[in-house]
């Protein structure tokens, strides 16, 4: 009978213990499955925060490169500004010298080459005159400087430049000043 019980205990035992290793895998594969999930949760936030600082850091390649090239681009744009009065004057020059006086002639020949020798060099830095006369007032390009009414052109079309605009790489660097018409009154 002692043999018995001690069987019966160790069958009711055998279940309970067999339990409780079975109780200990499970918690151990639970705690497995939750590191599991948390690095993998982790592994996809880095993943993730690397794709980011990949982009950001494309943006800011970009963002130099073309900041590099506006300054490359835009650099001569106050020297260019510089220059213009010089322009102005040579084409002043020309306008006030009699074309009837033999001996101004020379001169006249000698400010033109002067004036289309400077005008090309401005183009080989790509910059280039506005010649707003009898275009559409265009204010990105235009200052008005007065209306006239004129009957025999359209309202808002550039009648007369008093001085003439440009710009630089497209970037305007001056303003042609002009004269617009009101059209018919």
């Amino acid at each position: 009978m002692a043999t018995e019980e001690q069987t019966n205990q160790n069958s009711e035992q055998e279940p309970e213990e067999l339990l409780e290793p079975e109780k200990e895998t499970q918690s151990e594969d639970s705690t497995d499955e939750l590191d599991v999930g948390a690095l993998a949760e982790a592994l996809q936030q880095a993943k993730d925060q690397t794709l980011r600082v990949q982009a950001e850091m494309q943006n800011l390649r970009r963002r130099v490169d073309r900041d590099v090239e506006n300054a490359h681009k835009f650099a001569l744009e106050k020297f260019v500004g510089e220059l213009l009065p010089v322009v102005d004057n040579l084409e002043r020059a020309l306008a006030a010298i009699d074309t009837d006086d033999a001996l101004m002639t020379a001169v006249r020949e000698g400010i033109e080459l002067t004036l289309k020798s400077f005008l090309g060099v401005l183009e080989g830095h790509k910059v280039k005159q506005i010649e707003p006369t009898g275009e559409p007032f265009n204010p990105d390009f235009h200052q008005a400087i007065s209306m006239v009414a004129n009957p025999e052109v359209p309202a808002n079309t550039v009648i007369e430049a008093f001085q003439k605009g440009y710009t630089l790489n497209d970037r305007l660097v001056r303003p042609a000043m002009v004269v617009v018409s009101k059209g018919a009154e």
